[in-house]
Protein backbone atom coordinates (compact mmCIF):
# COMPACT_ATOMS: atom_id res chain seq x y z
CA UNK A 1 0.00 0.00 0.00
CA UNK A 2 1.22 3.49 -0.85
CA UNK A 3 0.80 6.00 1.96
CA UNK A 4 0.01 9.67 1.37
CA UNK A 5 2.28 12.45 2.67
CA UNK A 6 -0.31 13.13 5.39
CA UNK A 7 -0.28 9.49 6.47
CA UNK A 8 3.52 9.41 6.53
CA UNK A 9 3.52 12.59 8.63
CA UNK A 10 1.41 10.79 11.24
CA UNK A 11 3.74 7.79 11.10
CA UNK A 12 6.68 10.15 11.57
CA UNK A 13 5.06 11.40 14.79
CA UNK A 14 4.56 7.83 16.00
CA UNK A 15 8.13 7.02 15.04
CA UNK A 16 9.50 9.88 17.11
CA UNK A 17 7.69 8.53 20.17
CA UNK A 18 9.30 5.14 19.51
CA UNK A 19 12.69 6.82 19.15
CA UNK A 20 12.24 8.56 22.49
CA UNK A 21 11.30 5.26 24.12
CA UNK A 22 14.55 3.76 22.85
CA UNK A 23 16.64 6.75 23.95
CA UNK A 24 15.23 6.68 27.45
CA UNK A 25 15.54 2.91 27.76
CA UNK A 26 19.10 2.93 26.38
CA UNK A 27 20.10 5.49 29.02
CA UNK A 28 18.65 3.26 31.77
CA UNK A 29 20.28 -0.01 30.69
CA UNK A 30 22.94 -1.03 33.21
CA UNK A 31 23.77 -4.02 35.41
CA UNK A 32 21.11 -4.52 38.08
CA UNK A 33 18.19 -2.96 36.22
CA UNK A 34 15.25 -5.22 35.40
CA UNK A 35 13.38 -5.36 32.14
CA UNK A 36 10.17 -4.59 34.03
CA UNK A 37 11.78 -1.29 35.02
CA UNK A 38 12.63 -0.67 31.36
CA UNK A 39 9.04 -1.43 30.43
CA UNK A 40 7.86 1.20 32.94
CA UNK A 41 10.06 3.77 31.20
CA UNK A 42 8.48 2.90 27.88
CA UNK A 43 5.00 3.25 29.35
CA UNK A 44 5.82 6.70 30.72
CA UNK A 45 7.04 7.94 27.33
CA UNK A 46 3.92 6.65 25.58
CA UNK A 47 1.56 8.23 28.11
CA UNK A 48 3.39 11.58 28.15
CA UNK A 49 3.18 11.83 24.38
CA UNK A 50 -0.51 10.96 24.20
CA UNK A 51 0.25 7.81 22.22
CA UNK A 52 -0.91 4.23 22.55
CA UNK A 53 1.18 1.07 22.66
CA UNK A 54 0.82 -1.33 19.77
CA UNK A 55 2.54 -4.10 21.76
CA UNK A 56 0.42 -4.07 24.93
CA UNK A 57 -2.36 -6.69 24.66
CA UNK A 58 -1.31 -7.61 21.10
CA UNK A 59 -2.55 -11.22 21.00
CA UNK A 60 -2.39 -10.99 24.80
CA UNK A 61 1.18 -9.67 25.15
CA UNK A 62 1.43 -8.14 28.65
CA UNK A 63 3.92 -5.27 28.15
CA UNK A 64 4.78 -2.24 25.98
CA UNK A 65 8.27 -3.55 25.13
CA UNK A 66 9.69 -6.90 24.13
CA UNK A 67 12.91 -7.42 26.13
CA UNK A 68 15.09 -10.26 24.83
CA UNK A 69 18.48 -10.85 26.47
CA UNK A 70 21.47 -12.75 25.11
CA UNK A 71 20.30 -15.89 23.26
CA UNK A 72 16.69 -14.69 23.13
CA UNK A 73 15.96 -13.42 19.63
CA UNK A 74 12.58 -11.69 20.00
CA UNK A 75 9.32 -11.41 21.96
CA UNK A 76 10.76 -11.62 25.49
CA UNK A 77 8.30 -10.73 28.25
CA UNK A 78 9.76 -8.19 30.73
CA UNK A 79 10.44 -9.64 34.18
CA UNK A 80 12.12 -9.01 37.54
CA UNK A 81 15.45 -10.66 36.67
CA UNK A 82 18.26 -8.07 36.93
CA UNK A 83 20.47 -7.62 33.90
CA UNK A 84 24.11 -8.55 34.45
CA UNK A 85 27.36 -7.01 33.29
CA UNK A 86 28.27 -8.48 29.91
CA UNK A 87 24.68 -9.17 28.83
CA UNK A 88 23.15 -7.81 25.66
CA UNK A 89 19.48 -6.84 25.64
CA UNK A 90 17.26 -6.46 22.56
CA UNK A 91 14.41 -3.99 23.04
CA UNK A 92 11.56 -3.92 20.52
CA UNK A 93 8.74 -1.41 20.97
CA UNK A 94 6.19 0.65 19.12
CA UNK A 95 3.60 3.40 19.37
CA UNK A 96 0.39 4.54 17.71
CA UNK A 97 -0.44 8.20 16.95
CA UNK A 98 -3.77 9.09 15.30
CA UNK A 99 -4.20 5.48 14.21
CA UNK A 100 -0.75 5.13 12.58
CA UNK A 101 2.06 2.91 13.82
CA UNK A 102 5.79 3.11 14.46
CA UNK A 103 7.99 0.12 15.31
CA UNK A 104 11.72 -0.17 16.02
CA UNK A 105 14.23 -2.37 17.83
CA UNK A 106 17.77 -1.94 19.13
CA UNK A 107 20.17 -4.25 20.94
CA UNK A 108 22.08 -2.55 23.75
CA UNK A 109 25.17 -3.64 25.70
CA UNK A 110 24.80 -4.06 29.46
CA UNK A 111 27.97 -2.74 31.09
CA UNK A 112 31.08 -4.08 29.39
CA UNK A 113 30.45 -6.74 26.78
CA UNK A 114 32.86 -9.08 25.02
CA UNK A 115 34.51 -8.13 21.71
CA UNK A 116 32.55 -10.95 20.06
CA UNK A 117 29.26 -9.50 21.31
CA UNK A 118 30.30 -6.01 20.22
CA UNK A 119 31.00 -7.28 16.73
CA UNK A 120 27.61 -9.04 16.56
CA UNK A 121 25.82 -5.79 17.44
CA UNK A 122 27.88 -3.80 14.96
CA UNK A 123 27.32 -6.21 12.08
CA UNK A 124 23.59 -6.58 12.75
CA UNK A 125 23.09 -2.82 12.72
CA UNK A 126 25.20 -2.56 9.56
CA UNK A 127 23.01 -5.19 7.93
CA UNK A 128 19.93 -3.11 8.75
CA UNK A 129 21.39 -0.02 7.09
CA UNK A 130 22.46 -2.08 4.08
CA UNK A 131 18.84 -3.19 3.70
CA UNK A 132 17.54 0.36 4.14
CA UNK A 133 19.88 1.56 1.37
CA UNK A 134 17.99 -0.68 -1.07
CA UNK A 135 14.66 0.99 -0.33
CA UNK A 136 14.34 3.03 -3.50
CA UNK A 137 11.54 3.34 -6.02
CA UNK A 138 11.79 0.55 -8.59
CA UNK A 139 13.87 -1.87 -6.56
CA UNK A 140 12.36 -5.19 -5.48
CA UNK A 141 11.43 -6.21 -1.97
CA UNK A 142 13.96 -9.07 -2.01
CA UNK A 143 16.77 -6.56 -2.61
CA UNK A 144 16.34 -5.51 1.03
CA UNK A 145 16.74 -9.00 2.45
CA UNK A 146 19.57 -9.88 0.08
CA UNK A 147 21.55 -6.89 1.34
CA UNK A 148 20.89 -7.85 4.98
CA UNK A 149 21.92 -11.45 4.37
CA UNK A 150 25.06 -10.47 2.48
CA UNK A 151 26.35 -8.35 5.37
CA UNK A 152 25.38 -10.78 8.15
CA UNK A 153 26.59 -13.98 6.52
CA UNK A 154 29.67 -12.21 5.19
CA UNK A 155 30.71 -11.73 8.82
CA UNK A 156 30.18 -15.41 9.61
CA UNK A 157 26.77 -15.08 11.27
CA UNK A 158 23.37 -16.55 10.41
CA UNK A 159 20.07 -14.84 9.67
CA UNK A 160 16.84 -15.96 11.35
CA UNK A 161 14.34 -17.24 8.76
CA UNK A 162 11.13 -17.78 10.76
CA UNK A 163 10.69 -14.13 11.75
CA UNK A 164 10.75 -11.28 9.23
CA UNK A 165 10.04 -7.60 8.67
CA UNK A 166 6.75 -6.27 7.35
CA UNK A 167 4.82 -3.41 5.88
CA UNK A 168 3.41 -1.04 8.50
CA UNK A 169 0.71 1.63 8.56
CA UNK A 170 -2.71 1.52 10.21
CA UNK A 171 -1.74 -1.90 11.58
CA UNK A 172 1.61 -2.88 13.01
CA UNK A 173 2.00 -5.93 10.79
CA UNK A 174 0.81 -5.52 7.22
CA UNK A 175 1.59 -7.35 3.98
CA UNK A 176 3.94 -7.88 2.30
CA UNK A 177 6.52 -9.46 4.57
CA UNK A 178 10.17 -8.38 4.29
CA UNK A 179 12.48 -11.40 4.76
CA UNK A 180 16.07 -10.81 5.85
CA UNK A 181 17.41 -13.20 3.22
CA UNK A 182 16.91 -14.21 -0.40
CA UNK A 183 17.99 -13.64 -3.96
CA UNK A 184 17.86 -10.08 -5.31
CA UNK A 185 15.36 -8.87 -7.90
CA UNK A 186 12.39 -10.87 -6.63
CA UNK A 187 8.97 -9.96 -5.27
CA UNK A 188 6.91 -6.76 -5.48
CA UNK A 189 8.45 -3.56 -6.75
CA UNK A 190 9.12 -0.87 -4.17
CA UNK A 191 7.20 2.34 -4.75
CA UNK A 192 7.21 5.85 -3.32
CA UNK A 193 4.78 5.84 -0.38
CA UNK A 194 5.53 2.28 0.73
CA UNK A 195 6.43 2.02 4.42
CA UNK A 196 8.20 -1.03 5.81
CA UNK A 197 9.62 -2.15 9.14
CA UNK A 198 12.94 -3.80 8.31
CA UNK A 199 14.32 -5.88 11.19
CA UNK A 200 17.36 -8.14 10.87
CA UNK A 201 17.64 -10.82 13.56
CA UNK A 202 21.19 -12.16 13.40
CA UNK A 203 22.61 -15.10 15.38
CA UNK A 204 26.22 -15.70 16.29
CA UNK A 205 25.64 -19.44 15.74
CA UNK A 206 23.08 -21.27 13.65
CA UNK A 207 19.77 -19.85 12.41
CA UNK A 208 17.54 -22.41 14.15
CA UNK A 209 15.06 -21.12 16.73
CA UNK A 210 12.70 -22.43 19.37
CA UNK A 211 9.82 -20.89 21.32
CA UNK A 212 9.91 -20.88 25.12
CA UNK A 213 7.14 -22.55 27.16
CA UNK A 214 5.55 -19.12 27.82
CA UNK A 215 4.58 -19.12 24.13
CA UNK A 216 6.31 -15.79 23.47
CA UNK A 217 10.08 -15.72 23.89
CA UNK A 218 12.04 -17.08 20.92
CA UNK A 219 15.62 -18.26 21.53
CA UNK A 220 18.46 -19.61 19.44
CA UNK A 221 18.35 -23.39 19.49
CA UNK A 222 22.12 -23.64 19.99
CA UNK A 223 22.21 -21.05 22.79
CA UNK A 224 24.28 -18.57 20.79
CA UNK A 225 23.87 -14.81 21.15
CA UNK A 226 21.37 -13.00 18.93
CA UNK A 227 20.97 -9.32 18.03
CA UNK A 228 17.96 -7.46 16.62
CA UNK A 229 17.80 -4.03 14.99
CA UNK A 230 14.75 -2.48 13.32
CA UNK A 231 13.49 0.80 11.90
CA UNK A 232 10.29 1.87 10.19
CA UNK A 233 11.15 3.43 6.82
CA UNK A 234 9.16 5.31 4.17
CA UNK A 235 10.21 5.28 0.53
CA UNK A 236 10.27 8.83 -0.83
CA UNK A 237 11.26 10.46 -4.12
CA UNK A 238 14.63 11.09 -2.50
CA UNK A 239 15.08 7.52 -1.26
CA UNK A 240 14.47 5.99 2.18
CA UNK A 241 13.37 8.12 5.13
CA UNK A 242 13.80 6.49 8.53
CA UNK A 243 10.75 7.43 10.58
CA UNK A 244 11.82 5.97 13.95
CA UNK A 245 14.60 8.44 14.74
CA UNK A 246 14.44 11.50 17.02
Amino acid sequence: MRRSPDEIAKMRKAGRVVAEMHERIRDAVRPGVTTLQLDAIGREVIERNGARSNFLNYHGFPAVICASPNSMIVHGIPNDDPLEDGDIISIDCGAIIQGYHGDAAHTWPVGTISPDAEKLLQVTEESLWAGIAQMRDGNRISDIGHAVQTVAEGAGYSVVREYVGHAIGTAMHEKPEVPNYGLPGRGPKLRVGNVFAVEPMVNMGGPETQVLPDGWGVVTRDGSLSAHFEHSIAITDDGPEVLTVP
